[in-house]
């Protein structure tokens, strides 16, 4: 299954109806609703559950959310940016090319980060 935005014939798809399905459902639906901090929130719960997917779709979501926090808060985005990377270096498909590709866009996410610190006035003692 794509790490990436669902298409619409995904819902409904059937389950066994495991709590990390249904965590993981929930997830999906505050993603498609754009409230990504309730969709982490559940994916969270579904990762911890071991749904396979939940850790990709997990980091996803995290590294979006440090991207709209990044003007408001430095230290909010890289926390998020920190959780994201253990979510998905820890997933249980890292491999795939989809798990590629979200790697791929959290390393950049933390270079870009670390470039606006680089280009941050020192603090003057």
């Amino acid at each position: 299954m794509s790490v990436r935005p669902w298409r619409p014939e995904d819902l409904g798809r059937p389950t066994d109806g495991s709590w990390a399905d249904v965590a993981f459902g929930l997830g999906e639906m505050y993603e498609r609703e754009g409230d990504l901090e309730q969709a982490a929130d559940w994916y969270r719960r579904a990762a911890e559950s071991d749904r396979p997917d939940a850790a990709l779709r997990l980091g996803d979501v995290l590294g979006r959310l440090a991207d709209a926090r990044r003007d408001a808060s430095a230290d909010a985005a890289e926390n998020l940016i920190a959780e994201a990377t253990r979510w998905l270096s820890g997933a249980h498909d890292a491999t795939t090319p989809d798990a590629i590709e979200l790697i791929t866009d959290m390393l950049n996410r933390q270079l870009r980060q670390a470039a606006r610190r680089g280009l941050e006035p020192a603090a003057v003692a």
